[in-house]
């Protein structure tokens, strides 16, 4: 299962939640902390840098955030990031420097880290998304089984049960997600993969690979 812990996923220098991640040895443990974290470390961001907009939300003065974008609380926004038309984040969002939330992008309980882009119609639930990760246009993370039951996470080398009934995707670092794609409950995607678009994908995708479909899954040519 070294494969899908938090070390080989994730360059935790590239997010402020680099502290909270690395007391965590899988991702998805990090789920149910994300807002009480934001609340603790929010109160420390420096005030020169930081504009406190509401309760527990905090947005770096050179954030670019349109009128009509609706931010709850717990909320960190980056340097540099953009949050554009209509995006709805719900609270329990901590969003990282150089990204893209785009026009009707919907966020709650997550970690984007730096240079991460949802920049259109995406649905990011429950879900980690890796320093320069990319979900194409219309993708999402769906985070609840239909049957409501606990997620398990699924790979060839066993599966973990994660206790949570919420649980969207982990997605590495420099992953591309492929226009209107579904990451279904539990699925974990290594570093460097490319997802194609209108793909159905579930459990754990290697790093380093191409996803066509389930069950044709190559890794990469070597450069």
């Amino acid at each position: 299962m070294e494969a899908l812990k938090i070390c080989n996923m994730y360059d935790t220098k590239e997010t402020l939640a680099k502290e909270l991640m690395e007391q965590y040895e899988y991702p998805w443990e990090v789920l149910p902390h994300i807002g009480e974290f934001i609340k603790t470390i929010g109160k420390t961001l420096p005030v020169d840098e930081y504009e406190q907009r509401g309760e527990d939300i905090w947005i770096h003065k050179s954030a670019k955030v349109f009128d009509s974008a609706y931010i709850g609380g717990p909320c960190i926004i980056g340097k540099d990031t953009e949050v554009r038309q209509c995006a709805f984040i719900r609270g329990n969002a901590l969003v990282g420097n150089n990204c893209v939330v785009g026009n009707s992008t919907e966020l709650k309980n997550v970690i984007l880290f730096n240079v991460v882009q949802v920049p259109h119609y995406n649905y990011v639930g429950d879900a980690i998304l890796g320093f320069h990760s990319h979900m194409g246009a219309g993708s999402i993370t769906s985070n609840v089984k239909s049957d409501k039951t606990l997620v398990v996470v699924k790979s060839k080398e066993g599966q973990i049960e994660t206790g949570l009934k919420k649980f969207g995707a982990m997605v590495g670092d420099y992953v591309e997600v492929g226009c209107n794609s579904v990451l279904n409950p539990g699925t974990v995607i290594g570093r460097h993969t490319n997802i194609y678009p209108l793909s159905c994908v579930r459990g754990h995708i290697p790093a380093n690979s191409i996803f066509k479909k389930q069950g044709d899954i190559v890794q990469k040519e070597e450069r």
